[in-house]
């Protein structure tokens, strides 16, 4: 019998909602603009994702057996020594999301209720993870701001082009109904 995971799917295609939000910013920007520090004490789009990735590999490494607050993360140095180009930015991109897309495959729905621990504080694995999800949302924001900032008007919109709604609506009204997750088609 096949363990169900629908209710972990849905999570995951969340959490891949926002991946490709920030590839799809960061890809839009020059090399440059993503070390760039858009005023003294702002991170840098590089230092957003060393952040975001730093966390991932800490929250989802052995997540189910050990703290997700790890001995061996040093938050602060996140923050510090920013990467310089867009292929190490994007591996270490790539390296956290792998921890987290992986701890999220080896997830079952019968584990959601399941107590897991950041910084000693007790979580059910789907609060961790939705706590996780609006974490990584914000972040993925910030990007995205940023991206947007630089390439001005440039900028290729990743959700309904302002101006656009109308069409947007009556192109999604005049299709069928349907159930399905708005991912499926993003």
């Amino acid at each position: 019998m096949t363990p169900v995971r629908s209710q972990i799917e849905g999570i995951e295609k969340l959490f891949l909602y926002y991946k490709n939000l920030g590839e799809s910013a960061m890809a839009q920007v020059e090399e440059t603009d993503l070390i760039k520090e858009p005023t003294e004490g702002i991170n840098s789009i590089a230092i957003i994702v060393k952040h975001l990735a730093g966390n991932m590999r800490s929250r989802w490494t052995d997540f189910k057996t050990t703290d997700g607050e790890k001995e061996w993360r040093n938050r602060d140095l996140e923050f510090e020594e920013p990467m310089i180009s867009r292929t190490e930015i994007m591996q270490v991109w790539e390296n956290g999301w792998n921890v987290l897309l992986t701890a999220l495959k080896e997830t079952i729905d019968a584990e959601l209720e399941n107590m897991i621990y950041i910084r000693n504080e007790g979580h059910s694995i789907q609060d961790a993870f939705q706590r996780q999800l609006a974490h990584y949302a914000y972040h993925v924001g910030q990007i995205v701001y940023l991206a947007k900032i630089y390439k001005g008007d440039h900028w290729k919109s990743l959700s309904i082009p302002k101006h656009h709604s109308k069409d947007y609506n009556q192109i999604k009204f005049s299709e069928e109904r349907q159930q399905r997750h708005f991912t499926d088609k993003v």
